[in-house]
């Protein structure tokens, strides 16, 4: 029995904007208002049963869509701990050794929440639980589901955790059978459904992906982990900088709004 879980990431809320650790914000005017312009996009996905992450940002995206989406709590986002609702570039300037510690150890929970290894065990979890139940599941969910989903599905190390870039109103297409997943469609609406996608806010990096990108930066020019002392600027100057300019369009794997099937392949990392 194979099993079909399309995931959605949700569309753009303050946290995202102002690169920020989430704490349960709903979308802004314009992530609304894209959401809503995906909707016949997503009516055009394969069906089935509907979740989504208990967040705001999540179920206001699902009810946007047009989805009938139940909260399931193990769908839930990373428990960050005292970084919730805090700026990167402040939890850099305050705990540099403690960002440093969360990308390098997989096992850290420097933040007081939940270590990246459990976070991937209880998602893990959770897609076999899917699994169990077969059919088909479309879930909106948050951003670090989707990123740790791919690694689950791939059977990749904790590592490549911090190389999976979701934007919002992203697409996902996971297929399952007998304890081995596949990843099927990864896509990006790059523009607003039947519109010029000028409204689209931009500036939207994760706080996770962004740390990530430090992180990986500093393990392939041979450092182990990222020089604390130089952190906060250099990943600071980096948020700024995503937040004035847009995605190139050939670094999208797909579009939402082209429907599904004629999504590419994601670029190798």
């Amino acid at each position: 029995m194979t099993t079909r879980v399309t995931l959605i990431s949700p569309s753009i809320d303050d946290a995202l904007h102002a690169v920020r650790f989430p704490a349960d914000e709903a979308l802004t005017p314009a992530g609304l208002r894209r959401a809503r312009a995906a909707r016949p996009a997503a009516a055009a996905l394969p069906g089935g049963r509907a979740l989504t992450s208990p967040s705001a940002r999540c179920r206001e995206t699902a009810e946007a869509l047009g989805l009938r989406a139940v909260p399931d709590p193990g769908a839930a986002g990373c428990a960050m701990g005292r970084w919730r609702g805090l700026a990167l570039e402040d939890v850099l300037a305050a705990e540099p050794e403690g960002v440093a510690a969360w990308l390098a150890d997989p096992d850290s929970a420097a933040h007081g929440g939940e270590p990246l290894t459990r976070f991937l065990g209880r998602v893990t979890d959770w897609l076999t639980g899917l699994a169990a139940e077969g059919g088909r599941v479309v879930a909106v969910v948050e951003p670090d589901v989707v990123r740790a989903a791919v690694v689950c599905a791939l059977g990749a190390p904790p590592s490549s955790f911090w190389r999976v870039d979701v934007p919002p109103l992203t697409v996902t297409a996971l297929s399952g059978r007998d304890g081995r997943w596949n990843v099927r469609v990864a896509g990006e609406l790059g523009q607003r459904a039947g519109g010029s996608g000028q409204e689209a806010e931009q500036g939207t990096r994760q706080p996770g992906q962004a740390a990530g990108n430090l992180g990986q930066d500093a393990r392939e020019s041979g450092q182990r982990t990222p020089d604390p002392g130089q952190a906060a600027g250099n990943l600071a100057q980096d948020a700024r900088e995503s937040g004035r300019g847009t995605r190139k369009s050939g670094q999208a794997a797909g579009n939402l709004g082209q429907g599904p099937g004629q999504a590419t392949p994601p670029q190798a990392p």
